[in-house]
């Protein structure tokens, strides 16, 4: 079976359906304002209202209000809410819904990080000081085999590209790959061949 392939930090009803039409089974809607991938509930609505029911609609949330999450889950029709700031394993408990919590990766003092929390899936981002994903830096791929252990899917993100993607699902056999950077022309905006070329590769990659 081919690996899942989620393109995060959509930002438009054109890019949604190009990442849908190049073969991608999640889209992430990023409802962090400090990101430069950032869409309002009103945007997110739009986005999710176009896709094909079969499309995994991933909500991004940092540190956000319980609120504004339950309203983003049952405005934007979202399947997944993912968790990528420092939520605590009673913040990601709150919803009854599949959760993903996501690690940025120092070392294998994360992996301790990680035992404490029993959401549905683990998402492994690299570790840059200050930023919160979609930075295009790559982490010791050793570390996702490791985290294989705890019997969660694995979404495993951090400098993927259509180049080196069939090494990382070699590699780690993740349950699916997250990419957001490397496939776009400009933060927020993504490259329609970028991601052909990223899906194709994901997916012959254990062919």
């Amino acid at each position: 079976m081919s690996v899942t392939v989620k393109i995060c930090g959509i930002t438009s009803e054109v890019d949604a359906l190009t990442a849908a039409e190049a073969g991608a089974d999640a889209i992430g809607l990023m409802f962090y304002e400090d990101s430069p991938r950032c869409v309002s509930i009103e945007q997110a609505k739009a986005i999710s209202a176009v896709l094909p029911p079969q499309i995994v609609r991933v909500g991004v949330f940092v540190n956000a209000a319980a609120a504004t999450i339950s309203r983003a889950i049952a405005e934007c029709t979202l399947n997944i809410a993912q968790f990528h700031g420092d939520e605590t394993p009673e913040d990601c408990g709150r919803f009854a819904m599949m959760t993903l919590k996501a690690f940025r990766m120092k070392g294998p003092e994360t992996l301790e990080e990680m035992e404490a929390f029993s959401t549905d899936g683990f998402l492994l981002d690299a570790y840059v000081e200050d930023a919160l994903g979609g930075t295009g830096a790559q982490f010791n791929w050793d570390l996702a085999v490791r985290a294989q252990e705890f019997g969660r899917p694995i979404f495993l993100a951090g400098g993927l590209t259509a180049e080196n993607v069939a090494e990382a699902v070699q590699t780690v056999q993740p349950f699916a790959v997250d990419v957001s950077s490397g496939v776009e022309s400009a933060p927020g905006k993504k490259c329609a061949d970028k991601m052909r070329a990223f899906v194709a590769a994901a997916k012959g990659a254990l062919d």
